[in-house]
Protein backbone atom coordinates (compact mmCIF):
# COMPACT_ATOMS: atom_id res chain seq x y z
CA UNK A 1 0.00 0.00 0.00
CA UNK A 2 1.34 3.32 -0.89
CA UNK A 3 2.55 5.25 2.13
CA UNK A 4 3.54 8.70 2.59
CA UNK A 5 6.78 9.07 0.95
CA UNK A 6 4.99 7.18 -2.66
CA UNK A 7 2.17 9.73 -1.90
CA UNK A 8 3.85 13.27 -1.64
CA UNK A 9 5.63 11.91 -4.78
CA UNK A 10 2.85 12.17 -6.39
CA UNK A 11 1.67 15.08 -5.62
CA UNK A 12 5.18 16.90 -6.32
CA UNK A 13 4.71 15.02 -9.71
CA UNK A 14 1.21 16.42 -10.26
CA UNK A 15 1.26 19.57 -9.25
CA UNK A 16 3.72 20.09 -12.47
CA UNK A 17 1.52 18.44 -14.67
CA UNK A 18 -1.83 19.30 -13.94
CA UNK A 19 -2.14 22.05 -11.11
CA UNK A 20 -4.41 24.99 -13.05
CA UNK A 21 -5.47 23.18 -15.65
CA UNK A 22 -9.79 22.37 -16.27
CA UNK A 23 -10.75 18.49 -16.38
CA UNK A 24 -12.23 18.73 -19.67
CA UNK A 25 -13.59 15.04 -19.49
CA UNK A 26 -14.19 12.64 -16.98
CA UNK A 27 -15.16 8.46 -17.12
CA UNK A 28 -15.84 6.13 -14.26
CA UNK A 29 -15.32 2.82 -14.96
CA UNK A 30 -15.90 1.41 -11.44
CA UNK A 31 -19.57 3.23 -10.27
CA UNK A 32 -17.65 1.70 -6.46
CA UNK A 33 -14.68 3.57 -7.00
CA UNK A 34 -16.55 7.11 -6.25
CA UNK A 35 -19.11 7.93 -3.01
CA UNK A 36 -22.00 9.91 -5.66
CA UNK A 37 -24.07 8.40 -8.40
CA UNK A 38 -21.67 8.61 -11.25
CA UNK A 39 -23.24 11.16 -13.48
CA UNK A 40 -23.08 13.82 -10.77
CA UNK A 41 -19.51 13.20 -10.06
CA UNK A 42 -19.25 14.13 -13.97
CA UNK A 43 -21.57 17.11 -13.74
CA UNK A 44 -19.89 18.29 -10.31
CA UNK A 45 -16.06 18.06 -11.72
CA UNK A 46 -15.97 18.74 -15.79
CA UNK A 47 -15.00 21.87 -16.54
CA UNK A 48 -13.41 22.78 -13.32
CA UNK A 49 -9.91 23.72 -12.75
CA UNK A 50 -7.55 22.00 -10.10
CA UNK A 51 -6.66 25.17 -7.94
CA UNK A 52 -4.58 22.67 -5.10
CA UNK A 53 -2.62 19.36 -4.34
CA UNK A 54 -2.53 18.33 -0.94
CA UNK A 55 -1.27 15.68 0.42
CA UNK A 56 -2.51 14.54 4.37
CA UNK A 57 -1.60 11.22 5.70
CA UNK A 58 -1.78 8.70 2.91
CA UNK A 59 -4.60 10.80 0.94
CA UNK A 60 -4.79 13.51 -1.74
CA UNK A 61 -6.59 16.24 -1.99
CA UNK A 62 -7.46 17.50 -5.53
CA UNK A 63 -9.23 20.91 -4.91
CA UNK A 64 -10.88 22.17 -7.69
CA UNK A 65 -12.43 25.89 -8.03
CA UNK A 66 -16.15 25.33 -7.34
CA UNK A 67 -15.32 24.34 -3.58
CA UNK A 68 -14.86 20.49 -3.83
CA UNK A 69 -12.42 18.27 -3.11
CA UNK A 70 -11.77 14.78 -4.64
CA UNK A 71 -10.24 12.76 -1.76
CA UNK A 72 -8.22 10.26 -2.83
CA UNK A 73 -6.81 7.25 -1.34
CA UNK A 74 -5.17 4.08 -3.28
CA UNK A 75 -5.85 1.79 -1.02
CA UNK A 76 -3.47 -1.50 -1.39
CA UNK A 77 -3.08 -2.06 -5.28
CA UNK A 78 -4.00 1.47 -6.33
CA UNK A 79 -1.67 3.52 -8.80
CA UNK A 80 -1.73 6.65 -11.26
CA UNK A 81 -0.69 6.90 -14.46
CA UNK A 82 -0.21 10.51 -16.62
CA UNK A 83 -0.15 10.53 -20.12
CA UNK A 84 -1.57 10.48 -23.97
CA UNK A 85 -4.14 7.55 -24.87
CA UNK A 86 -1.05 5.85 -26.90
CA UNK A 87 1.21 5.82 -23.85
CA UNK A 88 -1.46 4.41 -21.29
CA UNK A 89 -0.80 1.26 -19.62
CA UNK A 90 -2.42 -2.04 -20.70
CA UNK A 91 -4.72 -2.21 -17.43
CA UNK A 92 -8.22 -2.17 -16.31
CA UNK A 93 -8.52 1.57 -15.34
CA UNK A 94 -11.46 2.79 -13.06
CA UNK A 95 -11.66 6.26 -13.43
CA UNK A 96 -10.11 8.88 -15.70
CA UNK A 97 -9.56 12.27 -15.13
CA UNK A 98 -9.06 14.09 -18.83
CA UNK A 99 -7.00 17.70 -19.55
CA UNK A 100 -7.35 17.63 -23.06
CA UNK A 101 -5.20 15.37 -24.57
CA UNK A 102 -3.69 14.27 -21.32
CA UNK A 103 -5.59 11.69 -19.09
CA UNK A 104 -4.69 10.99 -15.51
CA UNK A 105 -5.51 7.38 -15.24
CA UNK A 106 -7.06 5.75 -11.83
CA UNK A 107 -5.85 2.07 -11.92
CA UNK A 108 -5.93 -1.23 -9.26
CA UNK A 109 -8.97 0.49 -7.03
CA UNK A 110 -9.88 -2.15 -5.84
CA UNK A 111 -10.34 -1.18 -2.57
CA UNK A 112 -9.30 2.45 -3.40
CA UNK A 113 -11.39 5.41 -4.01
CA UNK A 114 -11.63 8.60 -5.53
CA UNK A 115 -14.55 10.68 -3.50
CA UNK A 116 -16.28 13.76 -3.45
CA UNK A 117 -16.79 16.16 -0.70
CA UNK A 118 -17.31 19.52 0.26
CA UNK A 119 -14.20 20.98 2.22
CA UNK A 120 -15.49 21.12 5.23
CA UNK A 121 -16.51 17.20 5.11
CA UNK A 122 -12.77 16.50 4.24
CA UNK A 123 -11.29 18.56 6.94
CA UNK A 124 -14.05 16.01 9.55
CA UNK A 125 -12.94 12.75 7.37
CA UNK A 126 -9.48 13.80 7.95
CA UNK A 127 -9.72 14.99 11.90
CA UNK A 128 -7.95 12.02 13.59
CA UNK A 129 -5.16 11.78 11.87
CA UNK A 130 -2.06 12.37 14.17
CA UNK A 131 1.03 15.25 13.02
CA UNK A 132 2.60 15.27 9.74
CA UNK A 133 6.13 13.98 10.00
CA UNK A 134 7.94 16.21 7.82
CA UNK A 135 6.14 19.18 8.73
CA UNK A 136 8.09 22.14 10.47
CA UNK A 137 6.06 21.41 13.73
CA UNK A 138 6.90 17.84 14.42
CA UNK A 139 10.01 18.82 16.57
CA UNK A 140 12.12 16.32 18.32
CA UNK A 141 10.37 18.36 21.59
CA UNK A 142 6.81 17.49 20.35
CA UNK A 143 7.67 14.24 19.75
CA UNK A 144 8.68 13.41 22.71
CA UNK A 145 5.74 14.54 24.34
CA UNK A 146 3.65 12.59 22.35
CA UNK A 147 5.60 9.21 23.43
CA UNK A 148 4.89 10.29 27.06
CA UNK A 149 1.59 8.42 27.50
CA UNK A 150 2.27 6.26 25.04
CA UNK A 151 2.28 2.84 25.18
CA UNK A 152 2.59 -0.62 23.25
CA UNK A 153 5.14 -1.86 20.43
CA UNK A 154 7.01 0.31 18.27
CA UNK A 155 6.10 -1.18 15.33
CA UNK A 156 2.42 -0.90 15.93
CA UNK A 157 3.16 2.68 17.41
CA UNK A 158 4.84 4.00 14.42
CA UNK A 159 1.73 2.54 12.14
CA UNK A 160 -1.11 4.15 14.08
CA UNK A 161 -2.48 6.81 11.95
CA UNK A 162 -3.62 8.76 15.11
CA UNK A 163 -0.41 9.08 16.06
CA UNK A 164 1.64 10.01 13.11
CA UNK A 165 0.41 10.22 9.98
CA UNK A 166 1.49 8.51 6.72
CA UNK A 167 3.77 6.08 7.83
CA UNK A 168 2.70 1.79 7.00
CA UNK A 169 4.17 -1.46 7.30
CA UNK A 170 7.18 -0.86 4.71
CA UNK A 171 8.71 2.57 6.23
CA UNK A 172 8.28 1.89 9.64
CA UNK A 173 10.69 -1.49 9.49
CA UNK A 174 13.23 0.92 7.66
CA UNK A 175 12.70 3.52 9.98
CA UNK A 176 13.21 1.29 13.09
CA UNK A 177 16.68 -0.33 11.23
CA UNK A 178 17.79 3.00 10.29
CA UNK A 179 17.27 3.73 14.18
CA UNK A 180 18.98 0.41 15.26
CA UNK A 181 15.88 -0.48 17.27
CA UNK A 182 14.05 -3.80 17.31
CA UNK A 183 10.11 -3.02 15.73
CA UNK A 184 9.40 -5.18 18.67
CA UNK A 185 10.64 -3.21 21.76
CA UNK A 186 8.56 -1.57 24.00
CA UNK A 187 7.80 2.51 23.32
CA UNK A 188 7.81 2.87 27.37
CA UNK A 189 11.52 0.79 27.53
CA UNK A 190 12.98 3.39 25.18
CA UNK A 191 15.75 5.39 26.52
CA UNK A 192 16.33 9.19 25.38
CA UNK A 193 18.81 8.63 23.35
CA UNK A 194 17.03 6.11 21.50
CA UNK A 195 14.06 8.22 21.21
CA UNK A 196 16.35 11.27 19.86
CA UNK A 197 17.61 8.53 17.01
CA UNK A 198 14.12 7.48 16.49
CA UNK A 199 13.16 10.86 15.51
CA UNK A 200 16.18 11.91 13.22
CA UNK A 201 15.28 8.23 11.76
CA UNK A 202 11.62 9.23 10.49
CA UNK A 203 12.78 11.92 9.18
CA UNK A 204 15.82 11.02 7.45
CA UNK A 205 13.88 7.77 6.11
CA UNK A 206 10.94 9.71 4.64
CA UNK A 207 13.07 12.35 3.16
CA UNK A 208 15.33 9.66 1.19
CA UNK A 209 12.14 7.96 0.07
CA UNK A 210 10.73 10.76 -1.07
CA UNK A 211 13.63 11.61 -2.98
CA UNK A 212 14.01 8.52 -4.62
CA UNK A 213 10.64 8.47 -6.17
CA UNK A 214 9.08 5.86 -3.56
CA UNK A 215 8.42 2.55 -4.24
CA UNK A 216 5.72 2.01 -6.46
CA UNK A 217 6.39 -0.28 -8.98
CA UNK A 218 4.82 1.54 -12.07
CA UNK A 219 5.95 4.62 -14.11
CA UNK A 220 3.88 7.49 -13.25
CA UNK A 221 4.53 8.75 -17.16
CA UNK A 222 6.45 7.96 -19.98
CA UNK A 223 9.33 8.13 -19.73
CA UNK A 224 9.69 8.65 -15.99
CA UNK A 225 12.99 7.22 -14.38
CA UNK A 226 12.04 8.52 -10.69
CA UNK A 227 9.21 6.81 -9.60
CA UNK A 228 10.19 3.90 -7.39
CA UNK A 229 13.74 4.36 -7.35
CA UNK A 230 13.72 4.20 -3.48
CA UNK A 231 12.87 0.13 -3.89
CA UNK A 232 16.70 -0.37 -4.59
CA UNK A 233 17.30 1.22 -1.26
CA UNK A 234 15.41 -0.84 1.16
CA UNK A 235 17.24 -2.37 4.02
CA UNK A 236 15.27 -4.72 5.73
CA UNK A 237 11.88 -4.59 4.06
CA UNK A 238 11.11 -7.57 1.86
CA UNK A 239 14.63 -8.82 2.55
CA UNK A 240 14.01 -11.84 4.96
CA UNK A 241 16.87 -14.24 4.43
CA UNK A 242 19.44 -11.62 2.76
CA UNK A 243 22.06 -10.85 4.50
CA UNK A 244 21.85 -7.21 6.19
CA UNK A 245 23.96 -4.70 4.75
CA UNK A 246 25.47 -2.88 8.06
CA UNK A 247 26.41 -6.12 9.84
CA UNK A 248 25.96 -9.23 7.64
CA UNK A 249 23.62 -10.80 9.71
CA UNK A 250 20.34 -13.14 8.48
CA UNK A 251 17.58 -10.22 7.93
CA UNK A 252 14.29 -12.04 9.84
CA UNK A 253 11.00 -11.68 9.55
CA UNK A 254 7.96 -11.71 12.25
CA UNK A 255 4.20 -10.87 12.52
CA UNK A 256 3.44 -8.15 14.65
CA UNK A 257 -0.04 -6.83 15.44
CA UNK A 258 -0.35 -9.30 12.35
CA UNK A 259 1.74 -7.24 10.97
CA UNK A 260 4.52 -8.96 8.28
CA UNK A 261 7.77 -6.94 10.28
CA UNK A 262 11.29 -6.95 8.43
CA UNK A 263 14.24 -6.38 10.87
CA UNK A 264 17.99 -7.23 11.72
CA UNK A 265 18.72 -8.96 15.29
CA UNK A 266 22.26 -8.16 14.46
CA UNK A 267 22.49 -4.52 14.68
CA UNK A 268 18.57 -3.45 15.57
CA UNK A 269 18.72 -3.84 19.90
Amino acid sequence: MPELPEMEHYKLQLNRFILDKNITEVQINRNKSVNVVPDVFIQKITSQQITQIDRRAKHLLFYTDNHYVLLLHLMLGGWMFYGLEADKPKRTVQIRLSFGEHHLYFIGLRLGYLHLHDIKKVEEILSDLGPEPLSDYFTESAFRDMLRNKHGKLKSVLIDQRFIAGIGNRYSDEICFQAKILPSRNITQLSEQEINELYHSISTVLKTAVENGGYMEHPFFSGDSLTGRYEDLLKVHGREGEACKRCSSMIKMELISSHKTYYCDGCQH
